[in-house]
């Protein structure tokens, strides 16, 4: 019981890594503060931490408002009094296409919701997370390794995140506050089948081509399940992570090196 008793607060629960991080780290012993723009999907995920005897509370929040921010941090401290780790999760997609054709609105979307929504939060839960010599983890993407056509915009959003956890550990660690980032590859969760069946039919092949195709430029051969991923950030929310802060860990199976 890795985090027994201790709170986290997720941003951006959705089916995929949102509700593994939330349901591994109860089942570590957690409470949750579940935050994201799709009440309906809170709801789910609350019902499956309780199900596991975990506390679960749920604030329908767009990070990228002042308003729902500060209404997610009052009640995270209303409802336990504490908070432990925040898990920056959610994200926004900027447009994927070159710089030549990024309509600018697009890309201040993604800083507004990838860095500065995230350090809305940072902020937010500072007084909390130095109270309690908490930890932050910040999820990045395996776009900062590489500089795909098209990827540009995402990746100034995800490389701009990991500058910002890494000058905040230096901030934060004289209060006791660690900050790490997790820089995940493709996750095999739905919205990855989703995109992989829509490669397969474009090609005429099946869905496990297309999967064998991108496995077979990773280490380990598979693509890293959403639990597997979330349990790294267990790991850097807990004890035995207490001497490790601004670093970046890549969870990717080995596709990138670094």
């Amino acid at each position: 019981m890795l985090l027994q008793d201790k709170v986290v607060v997720v941003s951006g629960i959705g089916p995929g890594l949102g509700r593994s991080i939330a349901l591994r780290c109860a089942r570590q012993g957690a409470d949750i503060v579940l935050a994201a723009r799709t009440e309906s999907r809170l709801t789910e995920v609350a019902k499956e931490v309780t199900d596991l005897g975990r506390r679960a509370v749920t604030v329908t929040t767009d990070i990228s408002s002042e308003d729902d921010a500060a209404r997610l941090a009052e009640t995270a401290l209303e409802s336990f009094g504490r908070v432990d780790t925040l898990v920056n999760n959610a994200f926004a997609m900027p447009p994927m296409t070159t710089f030549d054709r990024a309509p600018f609105e697009g890309i201040r979307d993604g800083f507004e919701t990838n860095v500065l929504g995230a350090l809305r939060l940072v902020n937010l839960f500072r007084p909390a997370l130095e109270a309690s010599r908490g930890s932050i983890v910040m999820v990045s993407s395996m776009v900062i390794r590489h500089s795909q056509l098209t990827m540009g915009p995402y990746k100034m959003t995800k490389s701009a995140l990991l500058a910002m956890a890494q000058s905040l550990s230096t901030e934060l660690g004289p209060k006791g506050v660690r900050v790490n980032t997790i820089a995940p590859g493709y996750i095999w969760a739905d919205n990855v089948k989703f995109y992989f069946d829509y490669l397969a039919k474009q090609r005429g092949i099946t869905p496990q081509e297309v999967y064998d195709e991108v496995a077979a430029n990773i280490d380990l051969r598979k693509l890293p399940e959403p639990d597997e991923v979330a349990d790294t950030i267990v790991f850097l929310a807990s004890s035995l992570a207490s001497a490790v802060t601004g670093q970046c860990l890549d969870v990717n199976g080995g596709e990138y090196h670094h």
